[in-house]
């Protein structure tokens, strides 16, 4: 265990397989014939938020809904604050979900939204009341409590959606794309009052999402989902700097794609010698390291052992990246904008590794 991986533990006092406050243990569903969970184990802690990334159709959206009640696995367990509700319907399962379209009930005000379910409780009307107002007031909408879902922005009402699903206070919330289908500003600020109220509630949380940065921003621990399974589950800075498997290495982040021959663990590239980090033995004599471009060095003609072509600068606001070619192969390397004004394009250049391990695909 690494030194990241230890502070997380300690933290978040990480769960031992199938002993999580939220636990899926051995899930597996099927579709029309296609398995879309595979003997899946996820573990939650106690106010933990796990982001689950994954391709289409990997199931981390079914995952979601077996946790919701909302389908019911062919096999396994679903545990949630020590009860086994695995058959149990999801009305009794006191979760939040908080969706990609905010279903807000048009004819409905916000605060009535918010207090929506409370009173399918049947909570007294002055609780219900005092209730939609705290939360509102949590997600800075007080002043529009009583707007209704057209009267507000897109950004509102997702809020709006929050506050309604804390509003029962949950023992677990899900959150399935909740900022899909909003402009990248609005999810920008959003993700942030997401996570805030999430660590200042303390509430268990469970994020499906596409968006990468989404995950690895919001999230406690990041799992990457391939074929009903998850590849790797660990720390956002875990998972990008150490990741496991060729997928997630490639899955998560840009990689270059460099070959080289192997021997004894070892892969050479660019005049180095990098120790492979697969989880996985390497038995080929041949094998591609997978190199992200933060960790290649760019340097003057002359300087390291593997010379370049500039051929391109990509302007991504504070870093740029530029795109070298060396052979028959183009890498990108990314560096801070201000430093990559050093290397024009047409110039000459060497390159070197700032990083002596790497995931390799055979």
């Amino acid at each position: 265990m690494n030194t990241l991986e230890a502070f997380n533990t300690v933290r978040l006092a990480l769960p031992r397989p199938g002993d999580g406050y939220v636990s899926l243990c051995g899930v597996s569903k099927t579709f029309g014939g296609r398995t879309v969970l595979n003997g899946l184990n996820l573990d939650l802690a106690q106010g933990e938020m796990i982001a689950l990334l994954g391709p289409s159709g990997c199931g981390k959206t079914t995952t979601l809904r077996v946790l919701a009640g909302l389908e019911q696995p062919d096999d396994g367990r679903v545990r949630i604050a020590g009860k086994d509700v695995t058959r149990e319907p999801a009305r009794s399962r006191n979760i939040g979900v908080v969706f990609q379209h905010y279903s807000l009930f048009p004819h409905l005000t916000a605060s009535e939204n918010v207090a929506y379910g409370l009173r399918i409780r049947r909570l007294a009307r002055g609780k219900r009341t005092r209730r939609a107002v705290e939360l509102l007031d949590l997600v800075d909408l007080a002043e529009h409590a009583d707007k209704f879902p057209h009267q507000l922005s897109g950004g509102q009402q997702q809020r709006v959606a929050l506050a309604r699903a804390l509003a029962i206070q949950p023992q677990l919330l899900l959150l399935d794309e909740p900022l899909s289908a909003l402009d990248a500003s609005v999810r920008a600020r959003l993700r942030d009052e997401i996570r805030r109220i999430q660590r200042n509630e303390g509430i268990t949380t469970l994020l499906v999402t596409h968006d990468q940065e989404e995950a690895l921003t919001m999230a406690d621990r990041v799992g990457v989902m391939l074929n009903g399974r998850i590849e790797q589950l660990a720390a956002p800075e875990v998972l990008y700097n150490e990741p496991e498997t060729p997928f997630v290495s490639q899955f998560v982040g840009v990689v270059n794609r460099i070959e080289g021959p192997v021997a004894d663990g070892q892969i050479t590239v660019l005049g180095s010698a990098l120790t492979i980090a697969n989880r996985e033995p390497i038995a080929a004599r041949t094998a591609t390291a997978l190199i992200r471009p933060e960790d290649l060095r760019l340097g003057a003609k002359g300087t390291g052992e593997a010379s370049g072509i500039v051929v391109e600068h990509i302007l991504r606001g504070p870093m740029s990246s530029i795109m070298v070619r060396l052979g028959g192969h183009e890498l990108r390397v990314d560096m801070a904008t201000p430093e990559a004004r050093n290397y024009p394009v047409g110039a000459v250049v060497s390159l070197a590794l700032t990083r002596n391990r790497t995931i390799v695909e055979s």
